[in-house]
């Protein structure tokens, strides 16, 4: 019986010995196989819905973290505080310091600041901080600041965009003018546009995608009535301009614009109106009489809260696309904390929830229990930031 035992034992130098190695391989793939398995449960899931591989971009991007309510960046905040996402790191500014905070919490980059009304907007992977009404305006990046603009003391600023390649647009008061616009190239270099208008008060005005057209929202008033009118001027060629086309939105007073599937949207306070780069108004989506609460403007689609009536909590949630058309419809009875779109999908901040819709406003996530969150952000791939007086938790799906 020993002589079979050490026979057996023996046998390493051939079969067993083969069979012995091949067991941690054996282990790996079979954790790779269950791995896949998972993987394709989710994707599978995710595809009903039309989130494609976000789940799997959340789950590479968080270290396969599944935990809500982390707090991941901390700051002190003030009413004034403006916050915006730039990938996955936070932007906080308030009327004191502007900061870049990374995902471990830590600062990236951070300045001292003076604003009264502090702003910010983001497109094409940078963001811009600056003051409504003041001099002062910086870019950054996700290594920090890559531009610092100081107005002269007799232009200050209306409003500043970003487009979806990163061209800064910037807005400013003009002495004897209404308003004037300067464009900047994608290295921040002031070549590309400088337009005064006297005719109409400049808003805000923004560079198309493929940067070969710049759009003026110029406000004025006829029979009583504000209209948006916008002015189209051709980047193609230096030198200067003379406007390449022009359209009104009538009864509408143009609150923000942007760009979604190659149209230029702009969200007004009677309807969202969708033109070509050609100066032709295609569509519009009308409010119906409605009273315009509060909406966010995405890449993808619009959101909209429209109330009945001015007061209350009594109205509907609405999503338009490009064309001017409703994708979905929700109604409300209760109060909406805040509105943030980006990518497929919606964040709404209720009083006692977070809840996270795709653009056709059917239910993608929901997290409860979110006591002292004052507002949201949405992030393209899904997950969301929760913030609050002094931190910002995420929630990923």
């Amino acid at each position: 019986m020993a002589n079979r035992t050490r026979d057996i034992w023996n046998d390493d130098d051939g079969a067993g010995k083969a069979e012995r190695r091949s067991g941690p391989l054996r282990r790996f793939l079979i954790f790779f196989l269950a791995l896949a398995a998972v993987l394709a449960v989710a994707l599978a899931a995710a595809y009903r819905d039309g989130t494609g591989f976000d789940v799997l971009r959340r789950y590479l991007n968080y270290g396969g973290s599944a935990s809500s309510g982390e707090e991941r960046y901390r700051y002190a905040a003030s009413p004034t505080s403006r916050f915006a996402v730039l990938g996955d790191q936070l932007v906080v500014l308030s009327e004191n310091s502007l900061s870049l905070l990374n995902r471990d919490g830590g600062e990236t980059w951070s300045a001292q600041v003076k604003m009264s009304v502090p702003a910010l907007t983001w497109g094409g992977g940078r963001v811009a901080a600056y003051d409504v009404g003041g001099r002062s305006l910086y870019v950054l990046d996700q290594k920090g600041e890559v531009f610092h603009l100081e107005t002269e003391e007799d232009e200050p600023l209306i409003s500043a965009t970003l487009n979806g390649k990163g061209i800064l647009t910037v807005t400013a008061e003009r002495r004897n003018a209404k308003g004037a616009v300067y464009a900047y190239n994608a290295d921040m270099t002031r070549v590309m546009f400088d337009m005064t208008s006297g005719e109409r008060f400049v808003t805000e005005a923004r560079v198309s995608d493929d940067g070969n057209t710049l759009a003026a929202v110029r406000l004025g008033q006829e029979d009583g009535v504000f209209v948006s009118n916008v002015v189209l001027y051709d980047l193609r060629e230096a030198g200067e301009k003379e406007p390449l086309a022009s359209y009104s939105i009538p009864n509408g007073m143009a609150l923000a614009s942007g760009e979604q599937d190659g149209s230029l949207v702009a969200v007004t306070d009677t309807c969202v109106a969708c033109a070509s780069y050609s100066g032709r108004l295609e569509a519009s989506y009308d409010y119906g009489g409605a009273y315009l609460r509060s909406y966010s403007l995405g890449e993808e689609f619009t959101a909209l809260l429209l109330n009945r009536y001015q007061a209350g909590n009594v109205g509907r949630l609405v999503t338009v696309d490009a064309e001017g058309a409703e994708l979905g419809s929700l109604e409300i009875h209760e109060e909406v904390r805040s509105l943030s779109a980006a990518g497929r999908y919606l964040a709404v901040l209720y009083t006692d929830r977070l809840v996270v819709y795709n653009e056709n406003l059917q239910v993608y996530a929901s997290l409860w229990g979110i006591s002292g969150v004052s507002s949201a952000l949405m992030r393209p791939d899904g997950s969301a930031l929760l913030l609050s007086s002094e931190s910002a938790s995420q929630f990923l799906p």
